[in-house]
């Protein structure tokens, strides 16, 4: 294929020059330490991608302080000095290849299943079950205990300092989660926010506690480094879930991170793909919406490794960038193939025959490979 693709151009993200489209999307691997720090096989992982060509690498989600952040064992932790040591082998990695790479910054709150006592917004008990393969905790969400001013002061603390120790790391930026129902989409959902005070109520509330964390994430890091914001409507428990109010939420979100200092905006979309989830009820097309209302790069996510569909998004203009997650697991030299027009590997749940973690897929990569080497039986 030709590298005119829109695919396959350039594009920046702040000042930072973006070699093509094709991003990595955060996949939780539950593959550190025990105690969150990255381990050598991640820096593999990680690598491999950069070598790969993809424009820019963000991270899985990595837990922003020690008591209530944490969604699942074995996730990566940015809050101590070997954190930031573990995770710096990482960038170093990427950046010999020339890669560039995005820490996502995460607090599970009320959907965590590795702490004794989650915390939310409100003492809401979350809907469905924890996601089966991470952690030990299984079933039944537990009914989380109120956040008080204090403790949200301490969380907002968490994330800058993670954004500080990830700029020291070597990292060109964080990605802030506000998306899939984990702690601060808990705040901007309606049902599982029933505050009072000045993080409840109206959606401008609602969003206030991630602008805010925009915000102080933006005057304690350097001007070229990025800070995005990953949004989306459904959630990891709630997987049919829509802006209630369509358009007139998604302006006010989208114009409230951006006024906050964000400088792109990723809509996930990945739990029932793009042409699902980044409309609004109504079928208005989100990610071209907010590149509308913001004037901000955006990504667009979620079944965006069919090449014609991934093109059609850029050229219309729907979206800037496009992130893909599990086709990548399977073709970490996704862009390398489609710029010299070869097969595409198709993914296969079965990737995950023996657990979600790196370790699991190297296993089950080593088994078909051993099996394909085997001559056959007459």
């Amino acid at each position: 294929m030709p590298n005119t693709l829109p695919i396959l151009t350039p594009a920046f993200i702040n000042d930072t020059l973006i070699n093509n489209r094709i991003i990595l999307a955060p996949m939780s691997r539950a593959s550190a330490e025990d105690d969150g720090t990255p381990t050598q096989n991640m820096m593999t992982y990680y690598e491999s991608f950069a070598k790969g060509g993809y424009g820019l690498l963000i991270t899985e989600g990595t837990y922003t302080d020690a008591n209530y952040a944490q969604s699942y064992a074995n996730q990566p932790g940015m809050v101590t000095e070997r954190h930031k040591l573990g995770w710096q082998n990482v960038t170093q990695a990427v950046k010999k290849t020339n890669g560039k790479i995005i820490l996502q910054i995460f607090h599970a709150g009320a959907l965590s299943q590795h702490v004794t006592q989650s915390y939310a917004p409100s003492a809401v008990k979350p809907a469905g079950t924890m996601l089966e393969g991470y952690g030990h905790k299984q079933g039944a969400y537990d009914i989380p205990k109120t956040l008080d001013l204090n403790d949200i002061q301490a969380i907002k603390q968490g994330f800058v300092q993670a954004a500080q120790l990830a700029e020291e790391a070597g990292f060109d930026g964080v990605e802030i989660h506000c998306a899939n129902g984990y702690l601060l989409d808990q705040f901007l959902t309606d049902y599982s926010n029933e505050r009072d005070d000045q993080y409840g109520g109206p959606l401008q509330n609602r969003i206030r506690l991630t602008c805010e964390i925009i915000r102080e994430i933006k005057q304690r890091t350097g001007y070229a480094f990025i800070i995005g914001v990953r949004l989306s409507q459904s959630k990891a428990n709630n997987l049919d879930y829509f802006w209630p109010n369509g358009v007139t939420d998604a302006h006010a979100i989208f114009t409230s991170v951006a006024d906050a200092g964000v400088h792109y905006i990723h809509l996930a979309s990945d739990m029932k793909g793009y042409t699902y989830h980044s409309r609004t009820k109504d079928k208005i097309n989100l990610t071209a919406y907010a590149r509308d209302v913001t004037g901000l790069p955006v990504l667009a996510n979620g079944g965006l490794h069919d090449i014609e569909l991934a093109n059609a998004v850029i050229d219309k203009k729907q979206a800037d960038f496009i992130a893909v997650g599990k086709s990548a697991m399977v073709n970490p030299d996704l862009p390398q193939k489609i710029q010299a027009g070869k097969p595409i590997s198709e993914f296969t749940f079965d990737v995950f025959k023996y657990g979600v973690s790196i370790e699991g897929q190297l296993k089950w990569q080593s088994e078909n490979e051993t099996r394909r080497g085997r001559p056959e039986k007459s």
